[in-house]
């Protein structure tokens, strides 16, 4: 006896079909299962007998093998026990084939026969042929995160007796319907507001660069200057998530079992703030079978790191792949997974160990020494990924008594999304490159020429602040967005000017 029911995997956060096959012989009881299955899969014969005996259906005392295939790739999760037990009744006649030929099936399945969340059911419904699919079984947990996926009909079920009648043709489920203009709608409501934050106008306005060409940005100053809170309300400013957007992040996001629970669509951008603690496969990803870590949970959105030298200098180091190439290649013995991570990086530190070197008014207790030390925990080339360099010095108590609100995140808003469609139209919806921060040597030449006025402007900078060539690039990219932010079709000197200023860092007073 023979069945066969269709099922899926995701490996990194792409997906592909699972066949699950099952045969019966009808020689000594036995449980096989086979197609590289981890410890998890093995253990579904467990879970699979419990649940169908106590669903009231028979199973068969006979030589079971399931087969999932492709074997020749590593299956992983509980996500096969739904589709195994569904073989199992087909095969021994208590579920009819018929409707189980183009049906994708997922789920956990519970000792009592109920059916338990799986992880990674927007990936796999994006991954879903179309055109050749009947529609997809899924946990009622996961409905609708599946059900974001246009073209595929959902159907959710609770529990294995629930999906047998169904299947029989003996209760009717509907299709589940989600409204995604109300999810992004809810979505667009953000408490946090660029409204609150008194003073730090410098620091203001090299966000709001940041975020029209998406630059990495440094922060430095002393505690409580409001470093935190900038970052935070950087996302606010950002254009909104587009729905192909929302679907790659969300994937990550249900990749990685983090989804946060009644929300099956990140509408928003990201922010992940990371404890300094962190390892550097917590940060980058990592495991026997390779999980998206921090920069790939920030795709699309801002990865805070603050207090920067206190992270371990590996797990800082590892961070130059993702910030260059927008993705993060993870290698183990037998598999390699590239997850996306195109993020804009916001860091914040102390001038010093103390956090008070040149505090108007508070005194540093830091040596020299202390200081150089202090600062040089990050390296050179991971601060030439850097665009911006930003001091956020002490507020005053006359900029904090205003009672009047800064300009809101709004204002800030309208005019990245302005500068953002600039740089689309510049480069034609190029895949490769959708801002500034982008730009590459050969679109450089075309779109960062500067006049006779700017190149002594910026050879007196390199000459005075020992720039390297990636920090020269870096210049003339954020120069290319402050004169798109200023309407400018070529960077003048003015804007080169304002790019310079954000290398602190590369002045003779942080080294």
């Amino acid at each position: 006896m023979y069945a066969r029911v269709l099922s899926s995997a995701v490996q990194g956060i792409d997906a592909y079909i699972v066949k699950v096959e099952v045969h019966l012989d009808s020689t000594l009881p036995s449980y096989t299962t086979v197609g590289l299955p981890d410890s998890a899969v093995k253990e579904s014969k467990e879970r699979v007998s419990a649940a169908i005996k106590n669903s009231g259906f028979l199973f068969p005392p006979k030589r079971i093998t399931v087969n999932l295939a492709p074997a020749s790739i590593k299956k992983e999760g509980a996500a096969f026990d739904l589709p195994v037990a569904l073989g199992l009744l087909s095969a021994t006649g208590q579920v009819n084939p018929a409707k189980l030929e183009k049906i994708v099936v997922l789920g956990e399945l519970a000792l009592d026969g109920s059916v338990r969340p799986i992880k990674g059911a927007l990936p796999i419904t994006a991954a879903l042929p179309k055109n050749e699919i009947g529609g997809l079984i899924v946990p009622e947990a996961n409905a609708s995160e599946a059900a974001m996926v246009e073209g595929i009909q959902v159907y959710p079920v609770r529990s294995l007796r629930e999906t047998v009648a169904y299947i029989n043709g003996e209760i009717n489920i509907d299709p589940i319907v989600v409204d995604l203009e109300k999810i992004f709608n809810v979505a667009a409501h953000n408490h946090l507001d660029f409204k609150d934050v008194k003073g730090q106008e410098q620091a203001k306005r090299a966000l709001e660069v940041a975020a029209a060409g998406g630059h990495n940005v440094i922060l430095i100053g002393p505690p409580g200057s409001g470093k935190t809170m900038l970052a935070k309300r950087l996302p606010t400013i950002l254009p909104n998530l587009t729905y192909d957007e929302a679907i790659e992040t969300t994937k990550i996001y249900s990749v990685a079992g983090v989804l946060p629970e009644n929300q099956p669509l990140l509408a928003t951008r990201p922010f992940r703030s990371p404890h300094h603690t962190v390892s550097d496969a917590g940060l980058i990803g990592g495991g026997q079978i390779p999980r998206p870590g921090e920069v790939s949970l920030a795709h699309k959105g801002v990865l805070f790191l603050d207090e920067l030298p206190e992270f371990h200098k590996n797990a800082l180091e590892v961070l130059r792949q993702p910030i260059e190439d927008g993705s993060v290649t993870i290698t183990r013995a037998k598999i390699s997974l590239t997850y996306p991570a195109n993020f804009i990086l916001v860091a914040a530190m102390n001038p010093c160990p103390c956090g008070y070197y040149t505090h108007p008014t508070r005194e540093c207790r830091c040596s020299v020494t202390q200081v150089q030390h202090y600062n040089n925990k990050i390296s050179g080339p991971l601060l030439d990924r850097i665009d911006l360099h930003i001091e956020a010095p002490a507020v005053e108590y006359k900029e904090l008594s205003k009672l009047e609100d800064a300009e809101s995140s709004a204002e800030i808003h309208s005019r990245v999304v302005k500068t953002r469609q600039i740089q689309l139209d510049r480069f034609n919806n190029n895949r490769r490159i959708s801002v500034n921060a982008d730009i590459g040597p050969k679109e450089m030449k075309r779109y960062c020429r500067i006049d006779a006025d700017g190149e002594k402007l910026l050879k007196a900078a390199m000459e005075s602040m020992g720039l390297s060539a990636r920090g020269y690039d870096r210049i003339l990219k954020v120069s290319r967005t402050i004169a798109d932010l200023d309407g400018e079709l070529n960077i003048r000197p003015e804007h080169l000017a304002e790019a310079i200023q954000y290398r602190s860092m590369d002045r003779e007073l942080w080294m």
